[in-house]
């Protein structure tokens, strides 16, 4: 009999909608893992690593906590299966680690004098010379919390990209695209137009050249496609975070 942590347990209902993105993001991981270490230094070979593992919690933890577009079943699941780094999310619930980028930074035991990451540091408190410094283990820029404390993208790169956003935003824009097709089909339908009328509606070239631009879907990318897709998912993302800042404050600090 296999051991019991060999056991997969089956898939919530609803799990099938982020299954493409994780399983994406898994792939991916298999790949820089095989990668060649040729011309890096032995830390930023570890970059990819924890900035993947970043990004699949930070998927899961915005799909459930920030878009509520998960059931706390898939959420429990992912956790459970260990598919996202549990102890990263738990650090995210607290103030002042909303974007933390991996527990290792925050371990005193791991830099010298007893101190944590210089990724820690707000960008507003750090000298000139400091600015553009990353974490020599994962590569962070800076993932201080607040209002202009850390860049928006904390790795500068695709897996610092706010996925569940982007994915939000594809989506929307696909329903978009399938509200215009059915007010053209409608109005064609109302005025009964003739085969040139239909031929017209059915090419409808610059419709499909915008969805292209909106980038592959999940399971042959992840990852936005274009700078219009990237910056609409920044807009989400923004608004998201700017509707909870408004939020009643949290109860520990209404007591005081």
């Amino acid at each position: 009999m296999p051991p019991s942590w060999a056991k997969k347990k089956k898939p919530p209902k609803g799990y099938e909608y982020i299954e493409p993105t994780l399983e994406a993001l898994e792939n991916e991981l298999r790949d820089r893992v095989k990668d060649t270490n040729e011309g890096k230094r032995k830390a930023e070979s570890l970059w990819p690593i924890h900035q993947i593992n970043w990004q699949k919690s930070r998927y899961i933890y915005d799909m459930f906590y920030t878009h509520k577009r998960i059931s706390r079943s898939v959420y429990d699941y992912c956790i459970n299966q260990k598919l996202v780094d549990s102890s990263l999310i738990a650090k995210w619930k607290k103030p002042g680690y909303e974007w933390l980028c991996s527990t290792y930074v925050i371990n005193p035991s791991n830099y010298k004098f007893g101190t944590t990451s210089i990724c820690r540091v707000p960008l507003s408190d750090r000298s000139e010379d400091a600015r553009m410094a990353q974490d020599p283990t994962t590569g962070c820029r800076g993932c201080a919390s607040g209002k202009g404390a850390g860049p928006r993208n904390i790795f500068g790169r695709k897996y610092g990209q706010n996925l569940a956003a982007v994915q939000l935003a594809r989506e929307k824009r696909l329903e978009d695209l399938e509200k215009k097709r059915r007010e053209v089909e409608e109005q064609n339908r109302k005025q009964q137009q003739e085969e040139d009328g239909e031929d017209e509606t059915d090419d409808d070239g610059e419709e499909e050249t915008d969805e292209e631009d909106y980038g592959p879907s999940p399971t042959a990318g992840v990852w936005a496609g274009t700078k219009r897709l990237q910056t609409e998912s920044e807009k989400i993302a923004d608004d998201k975070l700017e509707s909870d800042d408004e939020g009643p404050m949290p109860k520990k600090q209404r007591n005081d």
